[in-house]
């Protein structure tokens, strides 16, 4: 096995195991190597690979990058790209939200392996027809596939195409409020998974059967499979299924702790204020940090000087700072407070600012160190 094969080899193996920090470096340095001896169904494997974690990453301009570069790679040396290129860049318009050019690209993928009579090929193709067409909410059709596919898989071993099938088939029952039929698919992904390398798959048929459970009223033992998923998946990159189960565990805390006024999920950026609903703080990370830091002591109250060395890194200024912190407290009261004009939460002080040292906080449990 020459350096590129042993790359691939490696990352694909971590890929399959969601450990996408490691799998990345490995798959790009193969594509390289791949690229300059010019062996294009071998640096297209590696690219599938590449999608795949910026799919699941949500970094939905890296994956733009590498189309343009595919595009001027078919101009320039005038290769073909293949079916599972096109399954794999339609699951990532899938993934941005746009099902409608998936099913495009899913098209084109279902040609391309009926044209080479290429079985495992088609099975894909058909696979992501289901999820775009259950994206649509276009039942009928979903589960149309599903037969389709299944037809197939009555022939082909393959378990990670088999549990993905069961998988989607699942997520269409409980669309549809056939939970018990739901829970006895997913059931059956999880049997197929116990004996392949394909662990982030397994954790997400996990997460859904907690989500089934959920929906069949049975919250504790979903709390447990919600629970095991979240705890396993990496926030970094599995970012659409910690969002999906977060939202459950957070439900779920609020009835549990139906007093709670602020319920905070620090791992997912959210918080849940019982009259305003779920609060997401994505890419507002002063806002994020300074709610935190009034949590963390709540009632204490936080002078300019130290909110501005801890929460923005920087030393004191009175003419730069106090402006700035005005502004930022008016818009993290903005979004927690229930009424702006009555402020609940987050009080000024003679020196500073504090948290209502009589609301009631509660933290959504963190994700354990060394998970899975």
């Amino acid at each position: 096995m020459d350096q590129a094969a042993r790359l691939y080899e490696t990352g694909k193996l971590y890929c399959d195991r969601g450990d996408y920090a490691l799998a990345l470096p490995q798959l790009m340095e193969a594509s390289k190597l791949y690229l300059a001896e010019k062996q294009h169904n071998s640096y297209l494997k590696c690219l599938q690979n590449i999608l795949r974690i910026y799919a699941e990453r949500e970094e939905f301009e890296k994956i733009t990058q590498v189309k343009e570069n595919l595009h001027d790679l078919v101009i320039r040396e005038g290769i073909e790209l293949n079916s599972k290129t096109y399954y794999v860049l339609g699951l990532c318009s899938s993934f941005k939200g746009q099902p409608e050019n998936a099913i495009e690209y899913l098209k084109k993928a279902l040609t391309l392996a009926l044209e080479k009579d290429n079985k495992e090929d088609m099975c894909y193709s058909i696979l992501g027809l289901a999820i775009c067409y259950k994206q649509m909410k276009k039942f009928e059709d979903a589960l149309k596939e599903i037969y389709n596919l299944n037809i197939f898989l009555q022939v082909l071993n393959i378990p990670e195409l088999r549990a993905s099938a069961a998988n989607t088939n699942a997520l269409i029952l409980l669309d549809l409020k056939k939970h018990e039929h739901a829970l006895e698919v997913l059931w059956i992904a999880y049997e197929e998974l116990k004996n392949t390398k394909h662990l982030t798959l397994a954790i997400g048929v996990l997460g859904n059967i907690g989500i089934v459970l959920f929906e069949m009223g049975q919250k504790d033992a979903a709390k447990v499979y919600l629970n095991l998923a979240y705890k396993a998946l990496d926030p970094e990159n599995n970012k659409r299924a910690i969002r999906q189960i977060s939202k459950y565990l957070t439900t779920m805390a609020a009835e549990s702790q139906g007093s709670a006024d602020l319920i905070f999920d620090l791992d997912n950026h959210s918080v849940v204020e019982k009259n305003v609903g779920r609060i997401d703080f994505k890419n507002q990370f002063i806002l994020l940090d300074l709610l935190k830091l009034f949590i963390s002591n709540q009632g204490h109250i936080f002078s300019k000087e130290y909110l501005v060395e801890h929460v923005w890194k920087q030393n004191y200024d009175p003419e730069v700072h106090d402006n700035k912190i005005y502004v930022t407290i008016k818009r993290l009261r903005k979004l927690i407070e229930p009424d702006y004009d009555k402020p609940k939460y987050i009080f000024r002080a003679k020196n500073g600012y504090y948290l209502n040292k009589s609301s009631k906080i509660q933290m959504l449990e963190n994700r354990a160190e060394g998970a899975l």
